[in-house]
Parts: C-alpha cells; structure tokens; sequence
C-alpha cells in the first residue's frame, strides 16, 4: 500500500500521465502523497467552514514537504434530519463514510491521511475508516460553535428543541419562540453542547488520534486554523515516524478515552460509537466493560445540557487534555499510550495546563462519583440499555410507572405536545432500532418536548433507539433486543408496569414469565415498512445496538 503503487516503475507511466493531468510535476512525485479527507458541505453548519480548514490543512502538508491530495465525504446534520425519515439515515451514513474513505483509498493509494471530521456520525465513520485501512492518520475537526445568548442567557441547540415544548404547553409566546430561534446557534461549528459531535471529537483527542486542543477550540477562531495546519505539518512525521492507527487505538486507549467520556458526561452515542470503531481496530469493547469504567471514574465537567458550562469554558479550563490530567493525578489514566502527538500521552500531559475546582472539578469533589453514562439490564434489556445517568435528577434515578405504547417517534411526539402524557407516565417507543427503525433514530424531539413541558422531572422514555447528546431526563436508549428482532420490548402492553433503578443498573418489566412468553406466541412481528434503496440493505445487515450498530461483513 502507498503512493508506490502509482507512480515508480515503467508500468506506472499511465497512472504518472493521469497525475500529471492534476498538474503533479516531476518533483512532486518524489513526495509522499498525502489525502485529505474533508466532509465540507453547505448543509451542516458544523461543516460549512471546513474547506479553509482543508486549506490550512494543505498548507501544513506542504510546508513539510508532503503533497495533498483532498478528497469529499457525506455529512448528515442530525438537528435538520430529526424527526423526520431523514433521520434513519444519520447512523446509516456512518457506514456509508467508512466504506466511501476505504473505497477512494484503495483506488487512489497515499502514503498518510488527514481526517476533517465535525459532526455525529463522521467523527466515527472517518475512525472507523483509520483503523480499517491503518495507514498513518491524524484527525483535525472543524472546531465547536459558539453559545447563542437569550434574554441574558447562554443557550445551545437543546435549548430551542425544548422551547417548542414550552410554546406549546404556553409558556413561550410565538414571539419569544422567533427571537430564540434566531440567536441559538450563532455561526459555524458543531453544536454548542456536549452533544455527539462534540462528544466525538473531544474523545478522537482522548484517543490519542487529535492534537491538543482538538476537541474544544471554537470553529471561528485563528487557533482552529492554527490547529489545521500543525495537522498537515504533524502528519509528516507520523509518517516519518511510521505511526499507525493501531498504534494508537490498542485497549488502553479505548480505557482511557471512556474514563473521559465518563468524565465530561458525554453523549450516550459514543457507546455506539467505541465499540464500532473498537470492532475496527480489532480491540474487544463490550457493554459490560464500559459500565465498569463508568462505576470507576468519577464525573468532573457537567456541560450543556446537563449543565450550565459549553464547550468554550471546557477549552479555557484546560480543554480534553485538562480532563485527562486530573484523571491522571487520581491514577485513572494510562499515560504510556502513544498519540499523534508523536510523544506519549504522559510528556503531553506534562505540559498541559488546567484549571480545576471549576469546569473541571477534581477528583475528590467530582458531580457524581461514578460516570456520565450507566449501562442498565433486565427482563426488558436482557443485552443492556444505555441511559447518560449524569443528566438525570435524583428523584428519576429510581422510578417506576404504567408504559405508555407508541410504535413510533411521531406517535409519541403527537401524543406529548398534545397532551396525552402525565406526570409518572413511562413512554415506551419501540420499532425504532438499528434494524427496526431503521437506522435508530435520535429521540430528541420528545425528550425535549417533554422538558419543554416540565415533564422531564416525572415522566421516563424508553426506546430501542437512541438519543441525542442534548437529550436529558430518564431518557434510556439503546435497547436491546430491539423490539424488531423480537425482544421483549416488542411485547409490553399499555398500562405494564416497569421500573427503572440505575444506581443498581436494571430495567425491569413487571410481568411474569409466564405470560410474556403468551405474548410471544401471539407476536406477528415488526410492522412491514416497505423499505428500498440503501435503507432496505442496511436492515438487513446491521447489528444489534449493543454490538455498535456494526455492518456484518457477511
């Protein structure tokens, strides 16, 4: 594999006339070629500006002697794609990011890449990409979005997914409804809280796959394109250095990167997220292990929106690096792992400055004593469910309730803004998983309608498919089996009762044995929904949530 392959030797003078097309000189074919995997696009704002970060990128490159060569990939947005069909395709397109970078790789080989990744689903797909083709990589991202200011208040984009609950519950006039909607998200970057993309990038860091500061320096500053071209610089002597992504990405790194995920309160998708880039890199990661992570790593940083801090405050307090340092301090880090640094993380982290007692608290006066994220089983998640137990309040953390049964998102946005769920209400959405949905699509309508509302303190919302890092509350997600592979959240009624207890990680139906396996018998499976085009081979082949939601190479 590399550059090699098309341009020494004889037989390479077609592919050597075809480059020349490109205006590659003599010279240049010296060089190492280097792609640049860009996923700008006019549609998602955390990926309007990435062409000037392919520029510095490029700029870098060739500062160091390298030649780029950029190439594009898909992006979906997943706050325009919710609730609407369009959202099956936001983790689908995951696979579809992974595939298209192996695919342009293999047809076009280069000698190192340069991933410009920003939101939800890219992050991943573009690592998941790294560790398949394992040539030398680096990551550099677009950078996150400043907060929006309201009446005086920082805001993010959960904050006006939940004011279409207030407006409609009333307490929100169409008026206010307009000047919130216009000064929420202020310019280009991934979303302003520690929503997925942030999630994701801050934990490429952790991974030892982004330089410092690669996670929390904002979109629109000079230190972002700063950033972008060290990125091109850096790259050469990764490849100098013959640094790979299996390298980096070995267990410790995974444990490292969750133990910060537990830290910041990260986004239940990075869940999905590890163990599909994990199945990549050939690393065992199971539910089972990351709830042990999470019972043993403090929660330092609570930010939006289980929080009043953002991304900018995290970047001033120390950013991802900081975090780490104060995990490190309670012996919670491997600092031996390699980084694209080109030094471990232990001399990077001697150099790292942090702020703590404040973004980042320390590790004997944390939020919570145990992670972000909780991994919960029962007769309902006999393969676990996912829930980010740092953004539940207290009196939801042990709850029980009658199931409220909708067999879609709509159905149960419907019945929410209209009124049809009360206080104590357990809201049951089902046949939305990786294979039902398909695609599981992100629950931040209801969850947000409901806090809207003022129901987030009193009403619980089960689903086989997942939610957005901005959605907060008892919101448990990730069931599985899902409700079409016949799991067992195919069979509650209206009015079962269930209880949830995260502190002791169940989720139970309560109901007997005898008569769910009544049910079963009387099951006519999951509604038919005339599925085509990718959709259709997507359904087929995904795995379960627990899994990662990981396309089965057979």
């Amino acid at each position: 594999m590399g550059s090699s392959l098309i341009k020494e030797g004889a037989t390479k003078a077609p592919h050597r006339s075809l480059l020349k097309a490109l205006g590659i000189t003599d010279g240049e074919m010296k060089r190492p070629f280097i792609g640049i995997v860009n996923s700008q696009n006019d549609f998602v704002p955390g990926h309007q500006h990435l062409r000037e970060i392919g520029e510095a990128v490029k700029a870098g490159v060739r500062n160091a002697g390298g030649v780029p060569f950029e190439f594009s990939v898909i992006a979906v947005c997943d706050g325009i794609a919710m609730n609407h069909p369009g959202m099956k395709y936001s983790l689908a397109s995951r696979e579809l990011i992974a595939d298209s970078i192996e695919t342009m790789v293999m047809a076009h080989p280069v000698d190192a890449l340069v991933f410009i990744p920003n939101c939800d689903k890219v992050v991943p797909g573009m690592l998941m990409a790294a560790a398949r083709l394992n040539l030398p990589s680096i990551f550099v991202s677009g950078g996150p979005m400043q907060s929006g200011k309201f009446q005086g208040k920082r805001i993010a984009l959960s904050d006006i997914f939940e004011a279409v609950g207030q407006y409609s519950k009333g307490t929100m006039t169409e008026s206010e409804l307009k000047e919130m909607e216009d000064c929420t998200c202020p310019g280009c970057g991934s979303c302003a809280g520690m929503y997925t993309a942030n999630s994701m990038n801050c934990l490429t860091e952790a991974l030892g796959m982004g330089l410092p500061g690669n996670g929390t320096i904002l979109a629109v500053t000079a230190a972002r394109r700063r950033l972008a071209k060290e990125a091109g610089e850096k790259i050469m002597a990764i490849l100098e250095q013959d640094l790979r992504p299996r390298d980096i990405l070995t267990k410790a790194a995974f444990t490292n990167a969750l133990r910060t995920d537990m830290a910041l309160g990260c986004s239940t998708n990075t869940v999905l997220h590890l163990t599909a880039i994990a199945h990549e890199a050939g690393i065992k990661l199971d539910l089972e292990q990351i709830d042990q992570i999470s019972r043993t790593t403090p929660q330092l940083c609570k930010l939006s929106p289980a929080g009043p801090s953002f991304i900018e405050d995290l970047a001033e307090a120390g950013g991802i690096m900081g975090v780490m340092k104060e995990l490190a301090r309670g012996g919670l880090i491997d600092g031996t792992v390699k980084t694209v640094s080109g030094v471990s993380l232990e001399e990077v982290l001697k150099v790292t400055r942090n702020e703590t007692g404040g973004v980042i608290r320390t590790i004997e006066n944390p939020y919570r004593a145990e992670g972000g994220i909780a991994i919960l089983k029962g007769n309902l998640a006999p393969d676990g469910a996912v829930v980010k137990q740092g953004a539940v309040i207290e009196e939801m953390m042990v709850y029980q309730g009658p199931a409220r049964i909708f067999n879609s998102e709509e159905e149960a946005t419907e019945a929410i803004l209209n009124g049809g769920i009360k206080s104590g209400d357990v809201i049951v959405i089902r046949y939305e998983g990786p294979k039902g949905g398909p695609g599981m699509r992100e629950m931040l309508t209801p969850t947000s309608a409901l806090a809207g509302m003022g129901l987030d303190s009193s009403v619980a919302l089960i689903t086989d498919g997942r939610f957005s890092g901005a959605s907060r509350g008892a919101s448990i997600g990730h069931v599985s089996p899902e409700a079409a592979a016949g799991g067992v959240i195919a069979l509650v009624e209206e009015g079962d009762m269930i209880r949830i207890n995260i502190p002791e990680r169940s989720l139970e139906l309560l109901v007997d044995e005898g008569e769910l396996l009544q049910r079963k018998e009387k099951w006519a499976g999951p509604p038919q929904k005339g599925l085509t085009g990718y959709l259709a081979r997507y359904a087929r082949m995904v795995s379960s949530a627990d899994k990662g939601a990981v396309i089965s190479p057979a």
